[in-house]
């Protein structure tokens, strides 16, 4: 079991859970996730060993904490940026470039845990069960900006076109945390090239001549999803 536990809440369980996480996440930074362990995050934090796996079962348990909070946080903001556009592609680079700024501090680590991603059993996987509300949650922002926009999608398309685009930025992030170009220059090339890309497919897509391949496509996604 990887979910965090849920102790009596109180101020003081608060403030300790808050300090095992900050600790956590600063050995991420410094060490690696794979190199931390329980011991050396209960250590930092100054709590017992127990203690620490009474808030959190595992290191796992944190990194997913990590992930909630960061979709928490950042789910107004992206909301009140997607209102300054109509525009699809600048819809979606509002996502994608808040994204990484949140990613930024801590590229380490999530480095390291991008080596998760193929196996969806690995609670860590963007694909695993319990990444699953932190997936849902990425793609009802793509879901808002597909209806706010000024891009009609095929009905039939509409209901995968999320987890489509989810798919596509998750391949910009591994490409962006295995970026080593100054500032991640060649990510931000990446982005200004495949968004007018996408949005071009996507508008392409509801042709009539365009169904059978589209149907094709959805048959895919279908056996890809999780």
């Amino acid at each position: 079991m990887t979910t965090a536990m849920k102790p009596r809440v109180t101020p003081r369980a608060e403030e300790t859970r808050k300090r095992i996480y900050d600790a956590a996440l600063e050995l991420f930074r410094e060490k690696g996730f794979e190199q931390t362990t329980m011991r050396d995050i209960a250590q930092k934090a100054n709590v017992a060993l127990g203690g620490a796996y009474y808030y959190f079962s595992s290191k796992e348990a944190i990194v997913l904490a990590f992930y909630h909070e960061m979709q928490h946080s950042s789910h107004d903001d992206i909301l009140e940026l997607m209102r300054k556009s109509k525009k699809l592609k600048d819809r979606l680079r509002t996502i994608l470039e808040k994204r990484l700024q949140l990613l930024m501090p801590n590229r380490r680590f999530c480095d390291a845990l991008f080596r998760h991603a193929p196996d969806s059993r690995d609670p860590l996987s963007p694909f695993s069960e319990e990444t699953r509300p932190i997936r849902e949650r990425a793609m009802q922002h793509l879901q808002v900006a597909l209806e706010g926009s000024d891009t009609k999608v095929s009905p039939d398309l509409k209901p995968r076109l999320p987890y489509i685009l989810w798919l596509y930025q998750m391949a910009v992030i591994l490409f962006w945390l295995y970026d080593r170009s100054p500032g991640q220059q060649r990510t931000h090339r990446l982005m200004d090239k495949s968004l007018g890309l996408v949005v071009s497919l996507v508008r392409i897509s509801g042709l009539p001549l365009m169904r059978p391949l589209r149907k094709t496509v959805l048959e895919l996604v279908e056996t890809m999803a999780p």
